[in-house]
């Protein structure tokens, strides 16, 4: 598993490195400001929304335009919550995005990636060592994640401030959860908002 986020990771890093050299003369600003607050919820889609809100986390990240425009980007994010009921768990993901506009100043946006999740115990953990138990602590394991998001936002690229607040749903499909369930549904309800600072 090490490997697959070493991997993950030098894999983002290098298409970072890739799509900001293609940023001079672009009508689009690279590598915004984004910061987020999300709630986690293990359950599946639209699925006992009371929870959705009950978990809450932040999160920080950037972009890069693929194509120099704001409409086609590539998303880089960290992000942590804190769930009782399930553990508490650190997320690093990347996603493609496209928004379409839908009206002045307004857009959606549809998303899709893959990432890491590190997931803890809620509890302090034991395993069978010798025919005893021992405590293990309360980290768990890390995962593959593959998350599909939709969002709404404003952006007006006129603007002073030129600050873009956003509200996203997510889907997120965890793998090798344990021996008897392969695949796990986590949902987050995130809002936030994207700066571009005057670099």
């Amino acid at each position: 598993m090490k490997k697959k986020l070493i991997g993950l990771v030098m894999a983002c890093c290098l298409t970072f490195c890739l799509l900001a050299q293609t940023d001079s003369g672009k009508s689009y600003h690279n590598f915004p400001i984004i910061v987020t607050l999300q709630f986690h919820s293990l359950t599946l889609p639209f699925k006992d929304i009371k929870t959705n809100f009950a978990n809450i986390g932040i999160g920080l990240g950037t972009e890069v335009s693929l194509n120099g425009k704001p409409n086609w980007v590539q998303q880089l994010q960290v992000l942590w919550f804190r769930n009782k009921a399930a553990g508490n768990g650190i997320f690093f993901y990347t996603q493609t995005a496209w928004r379409p506009a839908m009206a002045s100043y307004v857009y959606s946006e549809l998303k899709a990636g893959a990432g890491y999740m590190l997931a803890f115990h809620p509890v302090e953990s034991y395993k069978p060592v010798n025919g005893k138990w021992e405590p293990v602590g309360r980290i768990g394991k890390g995962m593959l994640a593959f998350p599909v998001g939709v969002s709404v936002g404003y952006h007006d690229s006129s603007s002073q401030t030129n600050v873009s607040p956003f509200a996203s749903y997510q889907f997120l499909l965890l793998t090798d959860y344990n021996k008897s369930i392969t695949l796990i549904p986590q949902t987050l309800v995130q809002v936030g908002t994207r700066i571009h600072p005057n670099y």
